[in-house]
């Protein structure tokens, strides 16, 4: 007999009492479990109405299929067929998968494209609306006067042309150059009083000088810093890389706080502005970007400013940490106000091709320091903007400026090595040539005390400062720049405590005395 829920023969047959049916015991107790009646006749049912009997041992008749030869090879094709279909749709599932896969990565692509120029006509718009906001004051100070006509001629002439055909704003309003005179003035009258701070590294410590530490601050892929600088009260350094970012770091920790990215090619110069608040960066993109710090430590791009037409090469900050000064290779040098971006005149001189390549402020304020492409360093008065110097002799860019503290010396690194110039009688009294005349003087850079002077090419040498008449001797060399290429800017530390180094190879190279760097951590 069969089961009555099957339709098999059961293997462990049972009976009930109440309807007489025969059931396989593991399928009526497991239907007594979920609906407690007969499956058949729908009457009430429980385990104990249900008797096991004893039959026979059961032999499951074979299928007809498997009793003969041609038989069972239908089956094993019909096993086969099935395997083949399942198969079959196990590929066309692979086939919908890459496809969906292949339109989401397009997608996504598409997406980045979007993003990408999205970012870039936002920052052209940015640029479009600070010319803008920057040709405000300049109308309402042109629509001033007896009438209209006076005063557009009074415009046409104080406007010259500069040497790629735009016209150069008319200089820095009067308020500003009372601010800047002002700070020459406590500046001048601080210097008279200074005296050398007994914490100033002396030169038998400075003889002693190794390297400490180097640090791969930038990308692999273009490797290479091109400038750096130092905020003395916080010790923090800030460098420009080829790679198009800047990376602010802090020295005694040894950790990188932030990696600031915005320009789209090399950054040539980096700067600290407003107690380390700031940084202002220089690139081969034309523009210059003010980044500031933020709460979370990061710094966050304030100002695009596409004033130049041609690789931005040189920004230096003024001494009231209020206004930068930008050189480009466009034969033009620019004023900024810091806060709000403004650029308050575009000076250029018709009369020279070069472009800038270098550029440095006086330390009273008053005075600015321009090298050009063309081996000339010219002196420009900030207030009249008028070029009141020009020294030549250098073979080569001018690469590097930089003033002496005591503000009597100018020295600058060029081709054929450093110059130093006074700059009471405008002349060169002393040059270093550390080099041979395919390796460049790549900086030069004194101390903030005045007492050292630092210059960079394929090693580091370092002097000590003297008077004119007097011998400028030389006091260390680091030549140890493992052979992976010239150092490309250089800065002292804090009292000459150190000196920060960095080269072609994107290391962030220290020098100083051995254990201290210990002590301080």
């Amino acid at each position: 007999m069969n089961c009555s829920i099957s339709g098999e023969v059961p293997e462990d047959p049972v009976v009930s009492k109440k309807s007489g049916l025969l059931f396989e015991k593991r399928l009526i107790e497991r239907h007594i479990s979920d609906y407690g009646k007969c499956p058949v006749t729908g009457e009430p049912l429980t385990a104990d109405d249900i008797i096991p009997i004893q039959t026979g041992k059961i032999v499951k008749p074979r299928p007809v299929q498997a009793a003969s030869i041609p038989g069972m090879l239908g089956m094993f094709q019909i096993e086969w067929d099935g395997l083949m279909l399942s198969n079959f749709a196990l590929e066309q599932q692979l086939h919908t998968a890459r496809q969906e896969l292949s339109h989401a990565l397009y997608q996504h692509d598409a997406a980045c494209r979007v993003i990408a120029r999205l970012k870039n006509e936002r920052d052209e718009a940015r640029g479009l609306l600070a010319q803008a906001e920057r040709q405000i004051p300049m109308a309402a100070t042109t629509a001033v006067g007896t009438t209209a006509v006076s005063n557009g001629k009074r415009a046409a002439e104080d406007e010259e042309m500069g040497p790629d055909g735009k016209k150069i704003r008319p200089g820095i309003s009067q308020s500003v150059i009372d601010t800047l005179t002002e700070c020459n003035a406590a500046l001048s009258q601080q210097r008279k009083k200074r005296q050398i701070p007994a914490t100033l590294a002396p030169v038998d410590a400075v003889e002693r000088y190794t390297q400490l530490n180097s640090y791969p601050l930038h990308k692999t892929n273009k490797p290479g810093i091109l400038s750096l600088d130092i905020h003395y009260a916080k010790d923090i350094i800030a460098t420009g890389g080829v790679d198009s970012n800047v990376v602010v770091f802090d020295r005694p920790s040894g950790q990188i706080i932030s990696t600031l990215s915005g320009h789209s090619k090399r950054v040539t110069s980096v700067k600290f502005a407003a107690e380390g608040e700031l940084v202002v960066s220089g690139s081969a993109d034309k523009s210059v970007r003010v980044w500031q710090s933020s709460e979370n430590g990061n710094y966050d791009c304030r100002h695009v400013l596409k004033d130049h037409t041609a690789e931005v090469q040189a920004v230096t900050v003024h001494a009231t940490n209020n206004y930068f000064v930008t050189a480009s290779l466009d034969s033009t040098w620019c004023f900024y106000d810091l806060a709000s971006g403004l650029c308050h005149t575009r000076v250029g001189d018709a009369s020279e091709s070069d472009g800038y390549t270098s550029a440095a402020f006086h330390p009273d304020g008053l005075i600015l320091g321009t090298g050009t492409s063309g081996s000339l360093v010219k002196i420009w008065d900030v207030k009249s903007q008028a070029n009141v110097a020009k020294f030549d002799g250098h073979v080569g860019s001018v690469t590097a400026i930089s003033f002496s503290e005591n503000g009597y010396f100018l020295a600058t690194a060029a081709q054929d090595g450093v110059k130093l110039w006074d700059l009471r009688k405008l002349k060169n009294f002393r040059t270093f040539s550390p080099y041979d005349e395919n390796t460049p003087t790549q900086s030069v850079e004194f101390d903030h005390n005045g007492s050292y002077l630092a210059l960079g090419g394929s090693d580091i040498r370092v002097y000590q400062v003297a008077s004119v008449k007097a011998e400028w001797n030389p006091i260390k060399s680091f030549p140890d720049l493992s052979g992976t290429g010239k150092a490309t800017c250089l800065k002292f530390g804090p009292d000459a405590s150190y000196i920060a180094v960095g080269s072609m190879d994107r290391n962030l190279r220290i020098f100083g005395l051995p254990g201290e760097e210990q002590m301080e951590g």
